[in-house]
């Protein structure tokens, strides 16, 4: 188990490393292409870096409107307050802010910079159809997010996936205006604005697999800690079980942001389960009912 964990935040940096690498070189090229103009490469590499750190103090806030959450106290909502104490207790864990969302679709997710800072956020719909020992499950893998710093690293890889965005999106403007002139040259312009088609184009489906790859590692390792934590992987599974019987999409869904939830908030085609933030609900409850036969 803890050799699992590790791997998966091994793994999780070095996607991550790779993926400012790539960003590095897209700038080197696109300067290569203007003429030896290092200035694009700076920009696009300080954008990158500038626009993730931003995303790394406002993004939690961000997510919470974008929400729709409200906030709770233990008067609001007692059983989900006594629910997250206890594992707080547990855990040793600093008590998390609460939020609800008004929306029958079951889902929950949590967010911040670290344990000092984080808040979960539920749906009303889940409440309706978990038990208090599915619910727990629920809000262990949350704060196993939280315990993981998972949190940290989704508001890192939230603010790389929208940069690359509009940076492929300014490289496809410039390249249209004749940017790309390369010492007057038309077949160095010509160059560049396909560069500048092809980096519009792939940009959004490599950061989408990025934001996957992480993802998918961070939720299994979320069901192993709330396993770990409740001691009760069967109680996850039951949850994991009911959340793929009730699966609606959200009221207010955001693509930027799914990667978040416990559940996909989506209803994805076929093309966009190639790319989808979430590891598939049956591979998921397979892991838990085998990991609860060690307990």
């Amino acid at each position: 188990m803890y050799s699992a964990i590790a791997r998966n935040k091994r793994n999780t940096w070095f996607i991550l490393t790779a993926f400012i690498l790539l960003l590095a070189g897209v700038g080197l090229l696109a300067g290569w292409l203007m003429g030896n103009n290092w200035w694009v490469t700076a920009f696009i590499v300080l954008f990158a870096a500038g626009y993730a750190t931003f995303q790394y103090f406002f993004a939690d806030r961000e997510a919470i409107a974008m929400a729709g959450a409200v906030p709770v106290t233990k008067a609001d909502a007692p059983r989900y307050y006594r629910l997250v104490e206890n594992l707080c207790i547990t855990t040793g864990t600093p008590m998390p802010t609460l939020y609800v969302v008004e929306d029958p679709a079951p889902n929950a997710f949590a967010t911040g910079r670290k344990p000092e800072e984080a808040s979960i956020t539920v749906t009303t719909g889940l409440f309706e159809i978990m038990t208090d020992r599915e619910l727990e499950g629920v809000l262990g893998h949350e704060l196993g997010h939280i315990r993981n710093y998972d949190i940290r690293v989704s508001l890192i890889v939230f603010g790389l996936v929208v940069a690359v965005g509009i940076i492929a999106d300014v490289l496809l403007r410039v390249a249209f205006f004749g940017g790309g002139r390369r010492g007057g040259n038309a077949q160095g312009q010509l160059i560049f604005l396909l560069f500048g088609i092809v980096a519009a184009l792939v940009a959004p489906l490599l950061a989408g697999a990025v934001q996957a790859a992480i993802s998918r590692q961070r939720e299994y390792l979320a069901d192993a800690t709330s396993a770990m934590t409740t001691r009760d992987a069967d109680g996850l599974a039951s949850a994991l079980g009911k959340l793929q019987e009730h699966a609606q999409p959200l009221r207010r869904p955001n693509t930027s942001m799914a990667h978040l939830w416990i559940a996909d908030p989506l209803r994805p085609n076929a093309i966009e389960r190639l790319f989808s933030t979430h590891p598939p609900l049956p591979d998921r409850i397979e892991r838990l009912h085998t990991m609860g036969g060690q307990f």
